[in-house]
C-alpha cells in the first residue's frame, strides 16, 4: 500500500463534518420557498461537508433533481425525531419505493403519474412497487395562517394510512411516495403571486401534513408530490417557479430522493448516524423556532439573513447563539473555514491584537 499523504491523514484523523441544512416549508422563504430552488445551496454545502442532512423541501425540484452521494434525504417529521435523538438514520444502497395514489385523481392525470413512475424505472433503474389507490378520495383542503404560512387538512386520513399499510405489508415497500389530488385554484391571488416570484407556496404546508402523518405512523421514508391540472402558459413566470410547470407531475424528484433515503431506526448500528454527529446547522435567520433547531441549538448555528421568510423567529429571541451571515455564499465559506480548522475572523480584512490580562480567580 502506498504512503498516506498529509491531507489524507488529516481527513482520517479528524471527525467528519456533518451539516444539517433546513429551510422550513410553507413560510415563503426567498430561497427554498419554490420547487428545488435551494438545490444550488445543497450542492455547495455538500461540496464542503462530509455528510449533508436535509429534507425534501430543499432537494425536490419537480422534474429537476441532482444526485448528491453524501446527502441524506429525510422527511421533516423524521428530521425532528432525529434531532431529538429518538431516531437514527441508517444509510441504504437502495429502497423499494411504494407508490400511493389518491382515489380523487382523475383517470387521465392518474395515468400521467403512472407513466412518470414507469419512466423512472426505465431510465433511472429505480425499484418501484405497483401503485396502490386509496379506498376514498383524500379530500385535501388548503389553509393559510395569519402570518402568511401555508398549511392544510386531509379529509380522509384513515384512507391514506390504510393505503400506506397495504404498500408496506403486501408490496414490501421500504419507502412511500404519495401523490394526492390538490385543489385547482387558477384565479387565486396567492398562486399568481407565487408564479411571479412572490408570496408563499400555497401547497407546501398541506404536503408537510401528509408526509408527517405517514412517517409518524410507520417510521419509513416518505415524501409527497401534488397532483394538479397543468397551468396555462405565463410569459412572466419567475425563474424560481419554473421547475413546477415543466410537465404533468412533480413525481420524478420524489422517487429519486426516496430511492436512497436513509431508513429510520431506533437501535444503533455500526454505520447508523445519530444527532450527536451533527456539527452545524444552516437555517434562515428569521425561522429559527423549529423543533430540530431547538433540539440542536448547542451546535454551530449559521443564520442566513438574506433568506427572508414570513416568520419572525430570529435566534436571539429564542436564546440561541448563532453566527449571522449575509448569504449562503458566506455560509459555505464559514463551513469551509471550520472544516480546515481556521478561525473565520482571520479571513477578514482587519484582525485585532491579542490582549494580556490577569486570569480571574473563581
Amino acid at each position: 500500500m502506498g504512503a498516506v499523504s498529509r491531507s489524507q491523514a488529516k481527513r482520517v484523523n479528524s471527525a467528519p463534518l456533518t451539516v444539517m441544512l433546513l429551510v422550513p416549508t410553507g413560510i415563503g422563504a426567498a430561497i427554498g420557498g419554490y420547487a428545488g430552488d435551494a438545490l444550488p445551496v445543497a450542492r455547495a454545502i455538500a461540496a464542503v461537508a462530509d455528510c449533508l442532512i436535509t429534507h425534501p423541501n430543499v432537494l425536490n425540484g419537480a422534474q429537476m433533481y441532482w444526485p448528491l452521494p453524501n446527502a441524506l434525504y429525510v422527511e421533516g417529521y423524521a428530521l425532528d425525531r432525529f434531532a431529538a435523538g429518538v431516531w437514527g438514520l441508517q444509510p441504504v444502497h437502495q429502497n423499494r419505493v411504494g407508490l400511493l395514489l389518491d382515489a380523487g385523481i382523475e383517470p387521465e392525470l392518474r395515468q400521467r403519474h403512472l407513466q412518470a413512475a414507469d419512466a423512472a424505472r426505465a431510465t433511472l433503474g429505480l425499484t418501484l412497487t405497483d401503485a396502490v389507490l386509496t379506498d376514498a378520495p383524500l379530500a385535501i383542503e388548503l389553509r393559510t395562517t395569519a402570518s402568511g404560512a401555508s398549511w392544510g387538512t386531509i379529509g380522509n386520513p384513515g384512507s391514506l394510512l390504510r393505503a400506506a399499510a397495504k404498500l408496506i405489508e403486501q408490496a414490501r415497500a421500504e419507502a412511500i411516495a404519495i401523490v394526492a389530488r390538490f385543489p385547482d385554484d387558477l384565479d387565486s391571488p396567492a398562486l399568481q403571486a407565487y408564479r411571479h416570484g412572490n408570496g408563499v407556496d400555497p401547497l407546501a404546508g398541506a404536503e408537510a401534513v401528509i408526509s408527517h402523518l405517514v412517517t409518524r405512523q410507520f417510521r419509513l421514508p416518505c415524501a409527497h408530490a401534488p397532483a394538479l391540472a397543468p397551468l396555462p402558459l405565463d410569459p412572466q413566470l419567475a425563474p424560481r417557479a419554473a421547475a413546477e410547470e415543466l410537465g404533468y407531475t412533480f413525481l420524478p424528484c420524489v422517487l429519486v430522493g426516496l430511492a436512497r433515503a436513509p431508513q429510520l431506526v431506533t437501535a444503533r448500528t455500526a454505520n447508523s448516524i445519530w444527532s450527536e454527529r451533527v456539527a452545524a446547522l444552516v437555517v434562515p435567520a428569521s425561522a429559527c423556532g423549529g423543533s430540530a433547531i431547538l433540539s440542536l441549538s448547542d451546535r454551530q448555528i449559521i443564520a442566513v439573513e438574506d433568506n427572508y421568510t414570513q416568520m419572525q423567529s430570529p435566534p436571539e429571541s429564542l436564546g440561541i447563539k448563532a453566527t449571522r451571515v449575509s448569504s449562503y455564499l458566506e455560509a459555505v465559506g464559514m463551513l469551509a473555514a471550520w472544516r480546515a480548522g481556521i478561525a473565520p475572523v482571520t479571513l477578514r480584512g482587519s484582525l485585532a491584537s491579542l490582549r494580556c490580562g490577569e486570569a480571574k480567580s473563581s
